[in-house]
């Protein structure tokens, strides 16, 4: 695994430790998981959902964020060779009651917009820079929407920013698989 592979059974290794050591269900994770985001919240993280990531190539992004919130970690500490990678420089931030932490696609894309520009690449060129994404994804990021681990992740490195940096604050209901 390279640094920027961000590491799902990783984080179903942490989530599963964390859920056992409290005494929890997987329907109980969910619960706690789900909980500061209140009321409505038509579409949380679901607890088949959470028992379920192990060993997929992929998971939604926002929900990911929402998982590492609840155990008290950054993106980037479930990126095998990064140093530093639980330091406070990828803090993600405190979210106010009744809010959700989500990727924020359309600055994203401005992001990579600009570093694309500045080093003269086509959006193919900086698709195969960042590995694990195509440039029909990067740019439908300019539509909004969301993103997933570990692709979010490269494009995190490969801005040379933390992922926290590519957050914002949302009202509401999470709109995460279920």
């Amino acid at each position: 695994m390279t640094v920027g592979d961000f590491s799902i059974d990783a984080l179903y290794a942490a989530l599963d430790a964390e859920r056992r050591a409290r005494g929890l269900s997987w329907a109980q994770l969910a619960g706690e998981i789900n909980r500061p985001v209140g009321r409505p919240r038509p579409r949380a993280i679901a607890a088949s959902t959470l028992s379920g990531m192990r060993g997929q190539r992929a998971i939604e992004g926002d929900g990911v964020l929402q998982q590492l919130r609840w155990l008290r970690r950054t993106p980037e500490s479930f990126v095998p060779g990064l140093a530093d990678g639980d330091g406070a420089a990828f803090a993600l931030p405190d979210v106010p009651p009744n809010r959700i932490l989500r990727f924020d696609t359309r600055a994203i894309y401005a992001a990579l917009d600009a570093r694309r520009r500045e080093r003269g690449l086509t959006w193919t060129q900086a698709a195969v820079e960042i590995g694990g994404v195509s440039a029909a994804g990067l740019t439908r990021y300019a539509r909004g929407g969301r993103t997933g681990f570990p692709q979010v992740m490269h494009i995190a490195l490969w801005l040379g920013r933390p992922a926290a940096s590519l957050t914002r604050v949302a009202i509401g209901s999470p709109t995460f698989e279920v």
